[in-house]
């Protein structure tokens, strides 16, 4: 008998539903856009929109629209020049406290964004994106490792118990230690050559110098090239980016290109940050008259705390030289709420050289104060008779001091962050990894389709063409089957593009080409039912019987067709990268819709209009 259950009916209407909801957002242009967001201490309000009003409306731009978003300002144009226009003469105007971004913003609904509604991710081939070009400071670099060079120098000394008077950095790229005993020199050369054989180690009387080779220094520029790399890598995986492109560019420049990023500014804060932090012990000094006489000890460095004294000044603090333990010995960091201040924090977890350092220092401290250091290394840019010269600013900001209650070691929390959005950047840095070197934007663009607009337009009139070919055969040759063969086409479509938008999976040419086949699949599924349908006709079944079993055995063909190719997808995804895992996601999730639109949603629509009646002795196949 042609019976379809009613639970089914409902479960079709549903997915009819649900899909229609969640493909309908990729019906709604994008708008080019520019993004205003703040840096640390900065603030996103009223007075910033009207500065962006008049900074635009000098530039001669008219936007479509300036409105907060979040802890955002978004200005919403109406054409790729305006956009880049726009955020020309944004950028001088608000200086180093905001980034200005090139974007993409949604015109969906807000009802169906709080759905969860979204267009789906389109690849640089079919939409294009964000280019960045970004330049290492290999100077920096060189710095970052010679102080962390001076540092272990500091700590072998003490751990082989050789007393020394100081151990600092000195011009050309040396550390010099300068020791109590002449005699103690040729075994720190020795301890320092044994941890340390890649460096050029001499003893002269009581003074250790260690140097870099040139060699040396041509491979710590090469390393912090790639550690960048791998670092900005992790950095856009956690922000969710699909497809992106991240390459090396000559001996100092990295080249990132985003796909169809929503919020550009974030993704530039992101990719250049520097932020990290570092754990050190509060010295027992006068820090005020250390401030105002510039006499600070030996092995104390002078910070200012995010609190305000008196005067309206930062209140200062002596801290020690010494870093206890750093964001470069990071193993994890997760950000959350203190349950005993009720303010933003990040749980941290260290590595096993960083844990024992911690718990060292904590098992001989407790009682006393540790403090907790924010620093974030800013780029500037300056124009100084017509030429534009780069620098870095640092800032360097206690955070929080708290009393060592107990020891600790690998896992510990941090608090004292202004809020929970600042809390989760700096979980996602530490997590990512640190920079081996600060990084400046130098170019950023938006880029247009990799394949070329006119190529794009035709690949898409070629797909169009052809399905509308094959629903016109399906109509005059099928008849009414043929009816609901598109119908049951044109729900695999629908069904398909909405759970590509809701996974956010990223379309890409090779996708489009896996949608194309999986449309192909449905039409050999299709095909199959209809032509058994015709053979039990022939063979003299009543109608409903023939209906119900061709579909019946056509089944376990259609499963045995589609299960091979959903493996030959998987093996795709698993071993394949970039577009061709674009092509396997399209494909697996494409064969999915097509078998249940062919089989289930095809013979619900048949049975709706052929189950009913009582005298049926022919139809239209």
């Amino acid at each position: 008998m042609l019976t379809y259950a009613r639970w089914k009916y409902v479960v079709l209407l549903l997915i009819l539903i649900v899909s229609t909801v969640y493909a309908l957002p990729n019906i709604f242009p994008q708008d080019p856009s520019v993004q205003v967001s703040a840096n640390r201490g900065a603030v996103v309000d009223a007075a910033l929109k009207g500065r962006v009003e008049t900074g635009l409306k000098a530039a001669g731009v008219t936007p479509k629209a300036v409105e907060i978003d979040g802890d955002n300002l978004l200005v919403r144009l109406s054409d790729p020049d305006a956009q880049v226009k726009a955020a020309d003469a944004l950028r001088p105007e608000l200086g180093n406290d905001f980034v200005v971004a090139l974007n993409l913003a949604s015109t969906v609904p807000e009802w169906l964004q709080e759905l969860g509604g979204k267009p789906m991710l389109l690849g640089l081939d079919l939409q294009g994106g964000v280019h960045f070009t970004m330049q290492v400071d290999q100077k920096a670099a060189l710095d970052k490792r010679l102080e962390a060079t001076a540092e272990d120098v500091r700590v072998l000394l003490r751990d082989k118990r050789i007393r020394y008077q100081s151990v600092e950095r000195r011009a050309g790229n040396t550390v010099v230690a300068t020791l109590n005993d002449a005699d103690a020199a040729e075994q720190a050369r020795e301890a320092i050559v044994l941890a340390q054989p890649t460096l050029q180690v001499s003893a002269d009387d009581r003074v250790v110098t260690v140097s870099m080779s040139d060699a040396e220094i041509d491979r710590l520029a090469v390393e912090a090239i790639e550690q960048n790399v791998g670092t900005l890598r992790n950095r856009i995986n956690a922000l969710g980016v699909s497809e992106p492109i991240i390459q090396r560019q000559g001996e100092d420049r990295i080249v990132v290109q985003l796909p169809g990023v929503q919020d550009t500014a974030q993704a530039k804060r992101v990719l250049g940050a520097t932020a990290t932090l570092e754990w050190r012990a509060v010295l027992d000094a006068d820090a005020a008259s250390a401030r105002d006489t510039g006499i600070v000890p030996p092995d104390g460095k002078l910070y200012d705390r995010k609190e305000t004294g008196p005067d309206g000044r930062p209140i200062p603090i002596l801290l020690s030289k010494r870093v206890i333990a750093s964001g470069d010995q990071m193993v994890t960091a997760s950000s959350g709420m203190d349950p005993q201040s009720g303010t933003p924090s990040v749980s941290i977890r260290l590595n096993g050289a960083g844990g024992q350092r911690m718990f060292e220092f904590t098992s001989e401290n407790v009682g006393k104060p540790m403090a907790v250091v924010y620093i974030e290394r800013v780029p500037e840019v300056r124009v100084v008779n017509g030429e534009e010269i780069r620098s870095t600013r640092i800032n360097e900001e206690v955070i929080s001091v708290a009393t060592i209650q107990g020891v600790f070691g690998k896992e510990f929390q941090t608090t004292g962050l202004d809020s929970p959005k600042e809390a989760a950047n700096l979980a996602l840095l530490l997590r990512s990894g640190s920079l081996a070197a600060p990084m400046d934007f130098i170019e950023e663009r938006i880029v247009g389709p990799s394949l070329g607009r006119e190529n794009v337009e035709r690949g898409m009139t070629a797909i169009k063409y052809s399905f509308i070919f094959i629903l016109g055969f399906f109509l005059v040759y099928y008849r009414m089957f043929g009816v609901i063969t598109c119908i049951a086409l044109l729900l695999n479509l629908l069904m398909l593009v909405a759970l590509m938008s809701w996974f956010g999976a990223t379309m890409t040419l090779p996708g489009m080409a896996g949608i194309a086949l999986t449309v192909g699949f449905s039409v050999d599924a299709n095909v199959l039912i209809n032509e058994r349908i015709r053979e039990e006709l022939r063979a003299g079944l009543p109608v409903k019987a023939a209906i119900a079993a061709g579909y019946d055995r056509a089944v376990g063909t259609i499963a045995d067709a589609n299960i091979t190719a959903v493996l030959a997808g998987v093996a795709l995804f698993a071993f394949g990268t970039g577009p061709v895992k674009g092509f396997a996601v399209a494909l697996i999730l494409g064969i999915a819709t097509s078998m249940y639109s062919a089989v289930s949603a095809s013979r619900a629509i048949a049975t709706l209009i052929y189950g009913g009646r009582r005298k049926l002795k022919s139809i239209a196949i």
